[in-house]
């Protein structure tokens, strides 16, 4: 194998991932990082130290997995969500940029001052619990998967922040804490159709964490009923969903009895989280 320098094996590696990434010289960047173990600034103090040995093998490695159209956060086994670095793996999805509206959302409705009980539906790798966990020390953050892999990934991610206010536990949707009330729920959960085009550029991430039904709203219709029987009086329910479901998602939860009902905007201007309070009690808040 012919010895590069950095900048060298950057641009090459650039061009060889033009066709499989919108970012190539920045993922090329991510990727040697990764590997050599030092931040972005080195590659740039550095352009002429030579790739030798199992750095170029292991970076060589990483480009041949991303030319191939795998994700860079597969491929580092890491993704940055609410600036906490959180471990991804292929049993969970990996964190979006967008996905921090929902947390923004949740966020403004959970006192910093005092204690207050929030369920997340559909954690995946944790990164939404996880950045409420982190922003409000007095709340206690209970999250559900039925993946106990994504599960384990979410404890490694909490554990590496030192978070002792959130937990996880198995089961399908409420079903773990059919007994509990809770004063929030958020969730992201699959909302993809069936035979959306764009699953074949998902193709990594786990299938059941992405799709729901022929119109992608199944997942969405459940959390609609449930989460009313584990939410409190006067309690929020807050639910990322796709760009163009908007209205559907707010005839589900009118259909349910929500009232208050709004959708937000992320930053690209797509409607993309909907909030809505309880309206007639429940049969627990009735009992």
């Amino acid at each position: 194998m012919t010895s590069k320098t950095i900048k060298s094996a950057l641009a090459d590696a650039a061009n060889l991932i033009a066709d499989s990434s919108d970012s190539p010289g920045l993922d090329a960047e991510t990727l040697l990082t990764s590997v050599l173990n030092v931040p972005r600034s080195h590659l740039f103090a550095h352009p002429e130290e030579e790739l030798t040995g199992q750095a170029a093998e292991g970076f060589e490695f990483a480009i041949t997995r991303r030319a191939e159209g795998e994700p860079v956060a597969y491929i580092t086994g890491s993704k940055e969500f609410w600036s906490l670095q959180l471990t991804v793996t292929a049993a969970t999805l990996i964190p979006r940029p967008e996905t921090e509206l929902l947390v923004e959302r949740a966020l403004l409705r959970i006192p910093q001052d005092r204690f207050c009980r929030v369920l997340d539906l559909g954690t995946g790798s944790g990164a939404v619990a996880i950045a409420i966990a982190s922003e409000r020390s007095k709340s206690t953050i209970v999250a559900t998967d039925t993946n106990a892999k994504a599960l384990q990934v979410a404890r490694e991610n909490a554990a590496m922040h030192n978070l002792k206010n959130v937990r996880f536990l198995c089961g399908d949707w409420t079903e773990p804490v059919a007994d509990q009330t809770f004063d929030i729920v958020v969730s992201n959960p699959p909302y993809v159709r069936d035979d959306d085009p764009t699953l074949k550029d998902l193709r990594f991430e786990p299938l059941e964490a992405l799709v729901a039904g022929p119109d992608g709203l199944d997942a969405i219709r459940r959390i609609a009923v449930e989460a009313r029987s584990v939410l409190a009086a006067n309690g929020s329910l807050f639910i990322e969903h796709g760009a163009e479901q908007q209205d559907a998602v707010a005839g589900i939860l009118r259909q349910n009895g929500w009232e208050n009902i709004e959708c937000f905007a992320d930053l690209a201007g797509h409607p993309r989280v909907t909030t809505a309070r309880m309206g007639a009690p429940s049969s627990k808040d009735q009992a």
